[in-house]
């Protein structure tokens, strides 16, 4: 069967949760968090209910609960997509719905395809399905940061039962297979965690089980964290590179690296990177008397940030050897894909440029891209004008800051915030003008564990007692150019240049994008937020952009016909942007 060339990133809390339901049984690879425990219990209640399946709850009063729900609903999930797929290979009619829409999601020109819609035999037509018919992966993720200490009466339980370490176990302990998928950066322990499971490894023949996908914004990163794990006897199957800004959700801006460039060192650099980290995993497997003699497992590279146009994506599959393009932020608006409330959808779908925005209310303090108008945001902005900043924290999955406890706050909690804004209040050493300024920032941040998670509970009609109902949602901004619900087979066919949903003619090359995107972002941190301990690490930040910005003019110049047609404005833009970079690394070494 020909492979869809794109997959379904990881999209909030909620968005994707049960997404491999909606979209395994067509060939297509999604994401699903695992930070929530909670919700994925309350989904596998639903799910079971709406199956007829007996539903036995865990409770948090069972030892290892949260691991233990993980598997439960990853399982789940495993086999509510068997049953379809079951159904599809014993269809019995050329006229039946599911072999229709089968057939509609398959990837647009793929000689399956061709050969069902000409088949008119049945049996021939379900041959074809048995032996072509791969489901998509139920994969999932974890932010390695959000990794919090847990306790029983004030003690620390120990490190496996930290919150990404007990996602891990639940993970690794479900019978799917497929990819577990590494974001926010690297993370010894929990790296150091996963030689305890076996699926992990390759089996006799070289198979493995459950593979790790590394999701990274620079070569150097990759190599690093490629070679920890190989070290370990643990192959890294997948790099996913991200841009760094023209994302959705939490938006790391590195040292400037842009993503063409980045790509291009991943091309240059591939099989340097394969021999290097398989000579040491193979050296591991050794160690660990697992060797195998003949494995030689598949390394793929991925991209994914801010691309919306089939030739976007056609472009940076052959030109820079991609396995994969990943499509988030278009998806929020295909309701057969993801899990999205009513209210959010049309705010989505009429969003603007000016709608989507990089914030600070993220309580891990890292940029977050946000949407105006989000009903989480609006229920943070009624609490303050009651005098009662923050949330209820229910759920505490980013209770980190252990700065007035043990056990952790997060910072959006009401809790927290009382005890930071009171220390404010009594700090004698700021103005008033700076108190007000830093009490402005403790009540920016807000309760996204609870609103990116809670948009699912509103979909399906389950309680949202505990959660309430306020929803935070994360699109990138390459969301603006797409401007309505679509349907499943609409995005695909989008996707694979078969149709334009875009009905917009101004959106920008997602190159140009991003680059604008940083150059913003520079600007910002020079003349907003500039602190003199900075300086090196933005001198560093100008020196990529501009190296960043070369590379584009000599891409643009060569063979990038094909992606802009307004090349001279293309170029044009790039002059700029290089001037603009210019005029800020003179003015920084001014300061």
């Amino acid at each position: 069967m020909e492979k869809h060339t794109f997959h379904i990133p990881v999209m909030g809390i909620g968005y994707t949760v049960d997404s491999p339901l909606k979209v395994a049984a067509y060939g297509i690879d999604s994401v699903i968090s695992l930070v929530d425990d909670i919700l994925l219990e309350k989904l596998r209640k639903y799910y079971s209910e709406l199956n007829k399946l007996k539903y036995i709850e865990i409770s948090d009063r069972t030892i290892d609960y949260r691991a233990l729900r993980i598997t439960a609903y990853l399982n789940l999930m495993h086999d509510l997509i068997q049953i379809k797929i079951d159904k599809l290979k014993n269809v019995s009619s050329l006229k039946a719905d599911i072999l229709i829409d089968y057939i509609k999601h398959l990837p647009s020109g793929s000689e399956l395809k061709k050969r069902l819609l000409q088949s008119e035999n049945i049996e021939e037509v379900k041959s074809l399905i048995q032996c072509n018919l791969k489901p998509g992966h139920i994969d999932v993720n974890i932010m390695t940061k959000i990794d919090k200490t847990n306790y029983i009466d004030h003690e620390a339980l120990p490190v496996e039962y930290n919150d990404a370490h007990a996602a891990l176990r639940g993970y690794a302990n479900a019978k799917i297979t497929s990819s577990i998928v590494f974001s926010a950066g690297m993370n010894p322990k929990l790296y150091n965690y996963l030689e305890n499971f076996e699926d992990f490894y390759p089996d006799a023949s070289g198979f493995i089980k459950k593979k790790i996908i590394l999701k990274v914004s620079d070569y150097r990163s990759a190599l690093i964290q490629g070679k920890y794990l190989a070290k370990k006897g643990l192959w890294v199957s997948e790099y996913r590179i991200e841009s760094g800004l023209n994302c959705g959700g939490h938006a790391f801006a590195t040292d400037g690296y842009l993503l063409g460039p980045v790509l291009e060192e991943f091309k240059k650099n591939k099989k340097e990177l394969y021999n290097t980290t398989h000579s040491l995993f193979m050296d591991a497997l050794e160690n660990k008397n697992k060797k195998r003699s003949f494995c030689f497992p598949d390394l793929k590279i991925s991209a994914q940030g801010g691309v919306g146009t089939a030739e976007e994506h056609q472009f940076l599959l052959k030109h820079y050897g991609l396995d994969s393009i990943g499509w988030g932020s278009p998806f929020l608006l295909v309701p057969e894909a993801t899990t999205v409330d009513v209210d959010t959808i049309d705010k989505l779908a009429s969003a603007q440029e000016k709608d989507l925005y990089l914030s600070n209310i993220s309580p891990l303090g890292i940029p977050f891209n946000n949407l105006r108008g989000n009903t989480k945001d609006e229920v943070k902005e009624l609490n303050i004008i009651k005098n009662r900043p923050g949330s209820a924290c229910p759920k505490k999955h980013v209770a980190l800051n252990q700065e007035f406890k043990k056990e952790g706050q997060c910072t959006a909690s009401r809790e927290y915030q009382y005890l930071k804004i009171k220390q404010l209040e009594e700090n004698d050493a700021l103005s008033p003008v700076e108190q007000q300024k830093e009490i402005a920032k403790v009540k920016e941040k807000a309760c996204i564990c609870v609103g990116l998670g809670t948009t699912a509970l509103l979909n399906y009609g389950i309680d949202t007692k505990t959660e309430g109902k306020g929803v935070s949602v994360c699109p990138g901004p390459n969301l603006a150019y797409f401007s309505e619900k679509v349907s499943l087979s609409n995005m695909i066919d989008h996707i694979y240049g078969k149709v334009n949903i875009i009905k917009r003619n101004d959106r920008p090359n997602l190159f140009l994008k991003e680059l604008d995107m940083y150059v913003t972002y520079l600007s910002n941190q020079i003349n907003e937020q500039f602190n003199p301990k900075q300086n090196k690490t933005l001198t560093k930040f100008t020196n990529n952009l501009l190296e960043g910005i070369s590379y584009y003019q000599q891409l643009f110049q060569s063979n990038f016909n094909e992606l802009v047609e307004q090349n001279k404005q293309a170029l044009d833009n790039l002059s700029d942007k290089y001037q603009k970079v210019i005029d800020l690394q003179l003015q920084l070494q001014r300061t």
